[in-house]
C-alpha cells in the first residue's frame, strides 16, 4: 500500500463504505464519478445501466470513502433483474452509510416508494440526497423534501446536483466524518475496485447503449474474453457481445459493419485514455438466446445467480 504517513498521522486514518441506492436513472453513477473525480461507472440516459456493484474510491482529509454504486432498485421481472435488485440491497446492508438518491425532477414514483418501504422494513438508517435541484423550483423542492421525510426517518438531507457539483462538498465532508477509524483499504492513488477486464467490458457496453438507443438496450451484454499484454505496453483485448436474437446481431453490426466499427473505435479510445496505454480492441457478436439465464454471465458481471 502507498505510504500515507506524510499526509496523515499513524492511527488517525478512517475508512468505510457508502452505498448509493435509488431508482433507475436517479444519477448514482454520475454522483460516484464526480465524488471520485474520474469516470469509474458508465453513465447513459437509459435506466438500469448499472448492473453490478461498482466501487469508486475517494479521499477526504484523513478518510478514504469507498462508494458503492448499486444497480437501480425497481420491480424485477427477469432473473437478471432480481440479481441486480438483490445486489443493490446487499450493498446497502453491508455499508457503513447509505445515501438514497432521488431525482428531484421525477419526485416520488413507484420505484422510490418501493425503496422507502424497503428501508422501513429493514430498519436501515439512511440519508437523503435530492439530485438535479438546479432543474426544480425551490418551493417544489421543499414540498418534495417534506413528503419524503414523512415517509422515512432520514438522518440528514442534502440538496445536490451530481452533474453540476452543487452541494457535493458538504455531502462528501459529512460522509468522511461518518467513516470508522481504521487503515485505508486501498492505495492512495487507486480510484476504483473493478478488474480491468470488467471495466473494459463496461466501456464497450456503454458505447453500445449510446449508439443503439432504443433498439436493443437490455438484450445484450459484453464479456472480455481475452486480455493479452504486449512488450510495448499495449494490450490486445478481445470481447464478445452477446445478443438474444439474430436480428439484434445485425443491428449491432450495422450496414457494412459500420455500427460495430464505430462502437469499437469509441470504446478503444476511452480504454486507451483510462488505462494509459494503447489498446487493440477486437469485437465479436454472438447470438445466445438465453444469456440472461446463464450462471457464467452473472459471474462475469459480479452478480449472484438467483434461485428460481
Amino acid at each position: 500500500m502507498t505510504d500515507i504517513s506524510a499526509s496523515v498521522g499513524a492511527g488517525d486514518t478512517k475508512c468505510g463504505f457508502v452505498a448509493l441506492i435509488g431508482a433507475p436513472n436517479a444519477g448514482k453513477s454520475t454522483l460516484l464519478n464526480t465524488m471520485v473525480g474520474s469516470k469509474v461507472s458508465i453513465v447513459t440516459h437509459k435506466v438500469q445501466t448499472t448492473r453490478a456493484r461498482i466501487r469508486g474510491i475517494a479521499l477526504e482529509g484523513n478518510a478514504q470513502i469507498v462508494f458503492v454504486d448499486t444497480p437501480g432498485i425497481f420491480q424485477p421481472r427477469r432473473r437478471l433483474d432480481r440479481a441486480m435488485v438483490e445486489a443493490a440491497w446487499g450493498g446497502a446492508a453491508d455499508a457503513d452509510a447509505v445515501v438514497l438518491l432521488v431525482d428531484a425532477q421525477r419526485g416520488v414514483n413507484e420505484d422510490v416508494e418501493r425503496i422507502l418501504a424497503g428501508l422501513k422494513k429493514s430498519g436501515r438508517s439512511a440519508m437523503l440526497a435530492l439530485n438535479k435541484i438546479d432543474l426544480v423550483k425551490h418551493e417544489d423542492l421543499l414540498a418534495l423534501t417534506a413528503r419524503l421525510s414523512e415517509a422515512a426517518d432520514f438522518s440528514d438531507v442534502f440538496m445536490i446536483s451530481a452533474e453540476k457539483g452543487h452541494g457535493l462538498k458538504d455531502l462528501k465532508t459529512h460522509l468522511a466524518g461518518l467513516m470508522p477509524l481504521g487503515p485505508w483499504h486501498y492505495p492512495e492513488d487507486q480510484i476504483a475496485d473493478i478488474p480491468l477486464r470488467s471495466m473494459a467490458a463496461e466501456i464497450t457496453r456503454e458505447k453500445l447503449y449510446l449508439r443503439l438507443h432504443e433498439e436493443i438496450p437490455y438484450s445484450l451484454t459484453v464479456e472480455t474474453e481475452k486480455w493479452t499484454g504486449h512488450k510495448d505496453g499495449s494490450a490486445k483485448v478481445e470481447q464478445i457481445i452477446y445478443v438474444e436474437r439474430e436480428s439484434q446481431k445485425k443491428i449491432v453490426i450495422g450496414k457494412g459493419g459500420q455500427s460495430l466499427k464505430t462502437i469499437g473505435q469509441l470504446a478503444r479510445e476511452e480504454m486507451a485514455e483510462l488505462f494509459g496505454h494503447k489498446v487493440h480492441l477486437f469485437l465479436h457478436v454472438k447470438v445466445r438466446e438465453k444469456w440472461g439465464e446463464e450462471r457464467e454471465r452473472f459471474q462475469e458481471m459480479g452478480l449472484e445467480f438467483p434461485k428460481d
